[in-house]
């Protein structure tokens, strides 16, 4: 049919291939649900033809990007430097490598398997690496999520990083999912391929490493010195002792917007049936996407993971920080969600010092009020309405740390703000998803590390507004969210270290 489409229009020929663009599922109708799959097709244009009469057969043409990751100048004596190995990082160091730059890569936590030795560890023993944990590592943040690749970016290397997570070893259904995600099963190993890669082009990169200062082209580290060309700041989201640095360095930072909340957690075998009806067993893991904005200030839905755990995500001692994740194949017994309120620069007084101490606070309180030894606060749908600590969870088990949670009145954590917004948007949703809203559905708090609370400031050139050699860059920095924006930063900063030379 696709092929027919096209020589209808009259303007190709030469058809070379077809392959699948991009697959979705169209859920409006429960008793008629359908798979929607997008054909691309490579051929030779043989006539010029608008793009209104081609969008007339349905068809939009879609020139192939491609990256040209060279030098444009004479190569600098001392190589870039990149702090942080989470995507902006890898994909930053990845394009300079390429380019013969051989960069030098350095990350305050550990290797991947190192890594998960330590997040094991502490859900053991409570023992936390304050520099390996679910924040900080090879990977960043992503390597212990679900590994989802969907954004809100309109940029055409989004299809280069899909299509090099594919070269690294995930799924080439990544890159025609409408939903894409790798997994953090599998993205664990791609992080290690593309470490192997970055090596054997000539880059270098030190694990358990962290910056502690930088001056006039040298990086002082925890574990020696580094001369530098320029400097890539990837530093992720929650390198707070890092911000601090900056901020009295005199390096131009200002607060920005965020997101606090909880996770919220219902039955898979419920989001399924509440999404497709009877149909639930044919379409694998349903997931959502829900949104609701009143008075200048939304409540929406972040980082749904289907089938996947709610797991500790703190970098700090005595806090209590959650995310979610899932393993490739979705399978897990429990859906959850970051369900979170927008927190602008007012509520908190504007400064990025007050933004960093408002989601501090919240995580020391969510720590004490939990017990004080790493247990996560949770609470019912009902209790959280009622402002009470009584009912256990008993049909939807919680998943942090294997259950290890206290009931607790998550009103007396949040702000008061955040929890009625919550409630608004949990009862909004419930007219949207059936059950949503149910009683004991279970909330586990708190959820703070949605984005950084921070931006560094740069120019149209990536470089620091002052400082022409250092660059800010992903996420940390405030330029992205997820890895798919923050990849595609990295790759951003590194063109621009090439063509500056």
């Amino acid at each position: 049919m696709a092929k027919a489409r096209l020589k209808k229009a009259r303007a190709f020929s030469n058809f070379k291939s077809f392959y699948i663009y991009r697959k979705s599922i169209d859920a409006r109708k429960k008793s008629d649900i359908k798979l929607v799959y997008s054909v691309a097709a490579e051929a030779d244009v043989t006539s010029k033809i608008s793009e209104e009469k081609l969008a007339a057969y349905g068809i939009k043409l879609s020139p192939e990007l491609s990256l040209d990751f060279k030098l444009k100048g004479e190569k600098q004596e001392n190589p870039p430097l990149i702090v942080g190995f989470g995507p902006a990082g890898m994909f930053c160091a990845l394009a300079l490598a390429r380019a013969g730059l051989n960069p030098i890569i350095i990350e305050r936590g550990a290797d991947v398997d190192t890594r998960v030795l330590c997040v094991e560890k502490f859900q053991g023993s409570r023992e936390l690496n304050l520099d390996t944990n679910v924040q900080f590592g090879a990977g960043g943040a992503g390597t212990f999520s679900d590994g989802k690749l969907n954004t809100l970016i309109n940029d055409p290397k989004c299809d280069f990083v899909l299509k090099s997570f594919c070269d690294f070893g995930a799924p080439e259904e990544i890159r025609y999912n409408a939903k894409p995600h790798i997994g953090t099963d599998i993205l664990r190993d791609v992080v290690k391929n593309i470490d192997a890669e970055i090596r054997s082009l000539g880059g270098k990169i030190y694990y358990n490493t962290k910056l502690l200062s930088y001056d006039n082209g040298v990086a002082y580290t925890s574990q020696g010195n580094f001369e530098y060309s320029s400097l890539v700041l990837a530093i992720g989201h929650s390198a707070r002792d890092t911000y601090s640095y900056l901020l009295s360095k005199g390096a131009p930072i200002e607060a920005k917007p965020f997101s606090v909340g909880v996770r919220v957690e219902h039955l898979q075998s419920d989001i399924n049936e509440a999404m497709y009806g009877e149909n639930a067993h044919s379409f694998g893991a349903a997931s959502y996407k829900i949104s609701h904005r009143e008075n200048q200030r939304g409540v929406y839905s972040f980082c749904m993971c289907p089938g996947g755990t709610v797991v500790a995500s703190q970098s700090e001692e005595n806090t209590v920080v959650v995310n979610g994740m899932s393993n490739y194949k979705r399978d897990g017994k429990n859906a959850n969600s970051a369900i979170v309120v927008q927190i602008n620069r007012e509520d908190y007084g504007s400064t990025p010092t007050s933004a960093i101490e408002f989601q501090r606070n919240l995580e020391r309180k969510a720590f004490l009020l939990a017990g004080g030894d790493y247990r996560a606060p949770v609470q019912t749908m009902k209790d959280f309405y009622l402002g009470r600590a009584k009912e256990e969870p008993k049909r939807i088990v919680p998943s942090y740390m294997d259950g290890f949670v206290s009931v607790t009145d998550i009103n007396k954590i949040l702000p008061p703000l955040v929890c009625d917004y919550l409630k608004l948007g949990f009862r909004k949703f419930g007219q949207k998803i059936n059950g949503y809203d149910a009683d004991d559905v279970i909330l586990t708090g708190v959820e703070t590390r949605t984005s950084s609370p921070i931006r560094i400031l740069r120019t149209d050139g990536y470089y620091m507004l002052n400082d022409r050699n250092v660059y800010p860059c992903g996420e940390g920095a405030g330029y992205a969210g997820g890895i798919m924006s923050a990849a595609v930063d990295g790759i951003n900063v590194a063109l621009s270290i090439l063509n500056k030379g």
